[in-house]
């Protein structure tokens, strides 16, 4: 009987191995939902359910326990069904050691051995700049040689290169004090807290107090310090210096995936950024996932910050820190920006699924599409409509077919418009949608799409649609519009346009689909016109017909060489008089 007390819950299988561990506020309410109402659970959860064979509970004193204990027993047995935290690299950190000359150097390990660690950085080229950042201004030392006043008092130490050109002020034979070699890291801790408005304040004082007694030397070096400052402060992403110290964390769901971006922020300036890629096992809600992502921040970073904003409440409340879901100002851009960040990630984490594995990329892309459209199904075969006409003349349609994300060119269709007098394009689209399924449900009925895209508004749809209601298809496929002004998706007997993010590539696919109906209905309509155009002028040659237009352009190519060509060579394609007659007439127009 598990008690009504916060806490974690393991399950384990009949070998004995742990499967999935989780968090709860009440322990017997969560764990009841997982066997009182099976029917409601998601095909992969009851999966899960029933490997079951044992389940145990550790009682904690609070949620924030109940998170860290979580966070740290998934990581100790990686259960199966849990979220995977896709994070297999070590991540870089910079590090200020902890001897008498400390070293600031890249590391990917920390040690509890006293030293002082900042980050950790998703951009090892991030943390590499700001290491040579501060030797240009610092002179700190490179050595490895363990340095104590035995070393120096004893000179066991020979002074390197650095030493000679001025790098290092030569630490190993005591040629820079203790005290002053200390300042120097004082500001670089300070520097990588974010405290980089203090320091520029602090040698302003003191460049116009040395300028004050006439000390200039003294006075420029300050400044050039300040000014180095002032430039590497001027690239961090500042957003209100009132702003304060606050953490900030974003989050984007894609199905079985999920994205997340964590800043924090230091006097209103960006000093750490990190992303997050997690793999979700078994259906996890939102708040789940980012109260994970927050507890794994929190155990890298050493703590969160007083203020955490987030773009919607995890699961969990932790003593001292005030979550925040920020409506208007500074603190929503920054939260836009960090989920920015996050949807670059997914998009990055998709181009490269797409060179790695094209096949499942394309299903990830036809997943989201799937989810933005509501559909029962995945639309693996897709099909979109479109109209072409120019004043009225050579109306023509086109059908392009797309097969698992992809063009299937081999069934693609053109349409001359029939039935239609001018330029009508809702009843064009009516006799093309009508024409493409009649045929389809003679010829085969089993090869109907998923997905039907007309390019166009309500106008289009609504008559589209009727189309496939009078052949009794309603309902074995979607039918949607997509209309071009803001790129807005119409669904049949909806009011309200559906968009779909513009980063997402559901919707890139449907504009791929819609841009390649229309490049194939172009196409044909202008060979359509040039057709017309050619025929026209030849047409009204006496004697001229259908075959010998044919034969003269296949021989010369153009209107424009049968123009020029010699009377001869026509004669011996048409005979003399109708050659004379050709001639006379195209010299009128060439």
């Amino acid at each position: 009987m598990f008690p009504h007390s916060p806490g974690v819950y393991r399950y384990y299988d009949s070998e004995g191995n742990v499967i999935y561990v989780g968090k709860a506020k009440d322990l017997h309410k969560r764990v009841a939902q997982y066997f009182v109402s099976p029917d409601r659970l998601n095909i992969k959860t009851a999966v899960m359910v029933s490997k079951i064979a044992d389940a145990q509970y550790s009682v904690v004193d609070s949620e924030a326990d109940a998170l860290l204990l979580e966070n740290n027993l998934i990581k100790q047995f990686k259960p199966k069904y849990n979220i995977l935290l896709k994070d297999s690299k070590t991540y870089p950190w910079i590090c200020i050691s902890a001897d008498m000359y400390p070293k600031v150097y890249l590391t990917r390990k920390l040690r509890k051995d006293g030293s002082m660690y900042f980050g950790p950085y998703s951009s090892v080229m991030h943390a590499r700049n700001l290491l040579e950042f501060f030797s240009s201004i610092y002179p700190l030392r490179t050595c490895n040689h363990t340095i104590t006043s035995d070393t120096v008092l004893r000179r066991k130490i020979r002074p390197c290169l650095n030493f000679h050109i001025g790098k290092c002020k030569g630490c190993c034979i005591g040629a820079i004090s203790v005290e002053e070699y200390g300042r120097n890291i004082d500001e670089i801790t300070r520097l990588l807290k974010g405290k980089g408005r203090e320091i520029i304040a602090h040698y302003k004082a003191l460049m116009e107090e040395a300028a004050s007694d006439l000390m200039f030397e003294k006075a420029n070096e300050y400044k050039e310090r300040m000014q180095s400052i002032e430039k590497h402060y001027s690239k961090s992403v500042i957003v209100n210096s009132t702003m304060g110290s606050l953490d900030v964390f974003s989050l984007v769901m894609d199905g079985t995936e999920a994205y997340g971006n964590f800043m924090r922020l230091n006097d209103g300036a960006i000093i750490q950024s990190m992303d997050m890629e997690f793999r979700l096992k078994i259906e996890e809600d939102q708040a789940s996932v980012l109260a994970l992502f927050i507890a794994d921040i929190n155990e890298k970073s050493g703590g969160l910050s007083k203020e955490v904003l987030v773009p919607f409440l995890p699961d969990v409340s932790i003593d001292g820190v005030d979550f925040r879901i920020p409506v208007r100002g500074d603190k929503l851009a920054l939260l836009e920006l960090s989920a920015k960040n996050a949807r670059e990630m997914r998009f990055n984490s998709l181009k490269q699924k797409e060179h790695k594995d094209p096949d499942e990329y394309k299903r990830k892309i036809l997943e989201q599409l799937q989810q933005a459209l509501g559909m029962d199904v995945l639309p693996m075969h897709i099909e979109c409509f479109d109209n072409s006409n120019i004043q009225g003349t050579n109306p023509v349609a086109s059908c392009v077919v797309f097969r698992n994300a992809a063009p299937s060119k081999k069934d693609y269709r053109h349409f001359k418009i029939k039935t239609v007098v001018g330029a009508n394009d809702y009843a064009s689209m009516k006799e093309v949608v009508n024409r493409r399924y009649s045929r389809m449900l003679v010829e085969s009925p089993d090869d109907l799409p998923q997905l039907v895209v007309i390019d166009g508004g309500k106008g289009q749809l609504s008559f589209a649609y009727e189309a496939i209601s009078e052949l009794g298809l309603t309902g074995k496929f979607m039918v949607v519009g997509l209309a071009k002004r803001l790129e807005e998706v119409i669904r049949v007997g909806d009011p309200y346009p559906l968009f779909i993010d513009r980063n997402s590539q559901a919707l890139k696919l449907l504009q791929q689909i819609r841009d390649e109906a229309h490049r194939f209905g172009i196409t044909f309509h202008r060979s359509l016109r040039s057709k017309a155009q050619i025929r026209s002028v030849l047409a009204d040659i006496k004697g001229v017909g259908e075959k010998t237009e044919q034969r003269l352009l296949l021989h010369f190519g153009s209107v424009a060489r049968i123009a020029a060509a010699p009377l001869e060579e026509l004669e011996s394609l048409v005979g003399r008089s109708l050659a004379e007659r050709i001639r006379e007439h195209l010299s009128k127009k060439f």
